[in-house]
Order: structure tokens, then C-alpha cells, then sequence
């Protein structure tokens, strides 16, 4: 089997001759191709380019295509900082005052720059793996984390507590149709599967119950709009989300990536042949900061408990960093094709 294959099984429940691998490497991968952040997120030729170095040094079997995590918030708007040599990142949103949300013009984000270079970045890369390689085309922004940027994340936490609930779902449905717009675009580069982070949704920012009626339903929209145009979706949060599993999978995403600090075989327990689980192995601690000998421990004990099904892609458990050494990443790799 392929990198395409395999990953196509374990999204459907199919057995594959040896676990696949999809990182979430992107930091990593520009570090390695000794171009800055700046020059990467620019030029969508550059962006392909450091993705298609990475797979043919390492083999790998799928490749999640990520820029920023502020993407969509500068598409509609969000003062946001983009560094020379760091992801971009935003101090403060663009809706001063909730009430003004009645008055939010439509967004057209397939105008903004950046927008396009991801696009066509995920488009070049699918050309030159056709099916060798599975390509992930994430898509930023899930609807909850645009408004939590769009408000700044402490305005939107009492907001949650204390705001009106007519503007709080005029808010959301506003990201909901921001991060659909994504999805369709991303639909059209001929990419494998699209994806959404929602980060400040989890336990560590919101209740279980404001996840359920601030988060998940809106989730579960974006998803509707993958399974519209036949693409697999993949929802990350981060923390852990033990808490709220079993309210996730109500939104009918075919794969999870869950951060290294939800429990392995808790998650195991409540997943198991429901939804594909990709992830989760500390991408800091471990990957990046620990040794070859501690990578391949840790390797292990998530194959060993994630053995008993084909729902499995291994991956860390969010973002590598770019000081990763590449003998840990080997490892990582090594370990997982030796099994």
C-alpha cells in the first residue's frame, strides 16, 4: 500500500499493512527548508515546495497543509500580527462592541491573499503526489474560534456568560459561513480531506454544556458542508477533551486529532470503531525536547493501544515544533514502520 491507501483505509475502517502517518509538521518543515515564516506564508510555490521536501525526506504517508492559525481572522478583518519567523497570531479582535455585529458585511475571503496562497499551495502538492500521498487541506478557523478572535478571547469568554443570545448565534452563524467558504474553496484544489481547529472550545477555555451549545452545532455544520462536496473532515481541539467526547462525535466529523494531553486509552475506550482517531504523542516534551530512546517508548505505547483497530493514523498531538531534531522525528518514523 501507499501513503494514499493507507490513510484512505483508516478512514474507512479498513486494515492497512503497517500504520499510517500524517504530521502536523508545518513549523518544522519550514525550519528544515531554512526559509522564514515570512517567505512561507507568502509565496504559494515556497509553501508546496517546503511540503514535498519534507515528504520525500521523511516518507511519510499524508501531509496536513497549515499556514497560520489566523487566516480567516485576517480574511474578515482581525488585526493580526504576522512575524518574520513565527506563525502569525492576534492580540485583539474587530468587534469592539457585540451589538455591532448586526451591522458585519459579508466577507468574500477567497479575496484575501493569504487565502489564495494556501489554496494554491495544497493544489500544487496534490499534483505532484496525485494518490501517492494524502493531502489534508486544513482550513483554519472553526466557527467558534473566528468569533473568539474576532471578539478577543476574554471578551468572548463573558460573552458566553453574559452576552444576548440573539447576538451571540448572529455571531457564530456569521464564522459559520466564513469557515464554509473555506471549505468549498479548499474542496475545489482536488485535496483528500479538510479540516478545522477549534481550540478555544475545549474543557481548558469552556464548560462541557457551552461546548454543546455554543461549539458543537456549528461544527457539525462545517462537517455537513465537507460531506456535501465527498471530502472526510477532521476536527482538532486542543487540551484535554476527554469531557467532551462523546458530544464531538455528535458532530459527525470522520477523524479526530486530540492533543497529547487527552488520555490514550480513555479515548481508546469511547472511540473505538466510531471515528478515526489521529494523533497524539507530545509534540514538545517528546518530540521536540526528548530523546530518540523516550520518542520510541511513547511511540509504542500509543501502537500498543491503538492496535485493535484500523481507525488509526498516528500523529502528534498538535503542532511540531521547529527545533524538532530530525534524528527524534526518524525515530518517531522508524518505530511506527517496525511495529
Amino acid at each position: 500500500m501507499n501513503g494514499y491507501e493507507r490513510i484512505k483505509a483508516a478512514i474507512n475502517n479498513q486494515p492497512t499493512d503497517t500504520t499510517p502517518i500524517m504530521l502536523h509538521n508545518f513549523w518544522m518543515a519550514v525550519s528544515e527548508a531554512k526559509v522564514s515564516m515570512a517567505t512561507y506564508r507568502d509565496n504559494p510555490k515556497v509553501i508546496a515546495d517546503v511540503f514535498i521536501k519534507s515528504i520525500e525526506k521523511y516518507r511519510f504517508d499524508g501531509i496536513l497543509v497549515d499556514i497560520d492559525t489566523v487566516t480567516l481572522a485576517g480574511a474578515v478583518g482581525v488585526p493580526v500580527d504576522l512575524p518574520k519567523n513565527e506563525p502569525g497570531r492576534s492580540a485583539k479582535g474587530n468587534l469592539l462592541n457585540m451589538a455591532d455585529v448586526k451591522s458585519l458585511k459579508k466577507v468574500n475571503i477567497e479575496n484575501y491573499r493569504y487565502v489564495q496562497n494556501w489554496l494554491e499551495a495544497t493544489r500544487v502538492i496534490k499534483s505532484h503526489f496525485q494518490n501517492e500521498i494524502y493531502v489534508r487541506g486544513n482550513c483554519d478557523q472553526s466557527p467558534f474560534s473566528l468569533a473568539s478572535m474576532m471578539r478577543g478571547s476574554q471578551e468572548w469568554m463573558l460573552d458566553l456568560i453574559m452576552g444576548e443570545q440573539e447576538q451571540l448565534t448572529e455571531l457564530l452563524e456569521y464564522c459559520t459561513d466564513i469557515s464554509c467558504q473555506f471549505i468549498r474553496l479548499m474542496a475545489q484544489t482536488d485535496c483528500d480531506m479538510v479540516s478545522n481547529g477549534d481550540s478555544p472550545a475545549g474543557p481548558e477555555m469552556v464548560s462541557p454544556d457551552m461546548y454543546e451549545k455554543f461549539a458543537m452545532p456549528y461544527e457539525k455544520r462545517v462537517v455537513n458542508e465537507a460531506h456535501k462536496l465527498n471530502l472526510p473532515y477532521t476536527l482538532h481541539i486542543c487540551g484535554n477533551t476527554e469531557t467532551i467526547l462523546d458530544k464531538m462525535l455528535k458532530t459527525g466529523a470522520d477523524a479526530f486529532e486530540l492533543d497529547y494531553k487527552t488520555d490514550t486509552q480513555k479515548t481508546f475506550d469511547i472511540l473505538n470503531n466510531k471515528v478515526c482517531f489521529i494523533g497524539n504523542i507530545d509534540p514538545s516534551g517528546v518530540i521536540a525536547m526528548g530523546t530518540p530512546e523516550l520518542v520510541e517508548e511513547k511511540t509504542i505505547e500509543l501502537l500498543n493501544i491503538f492496535t485493535k483497530t484500523n481507525r488509526f493514523i498516528l500523529n502528534a498531538g498538535c503542532a511540531i515544533p521547529a527545533n524538532t531534531p530530525e534524528e527524534n522525528l526518524r525515530k518517531l518514523i522508524e518505530t511506527t514502520r517496525n511495529y
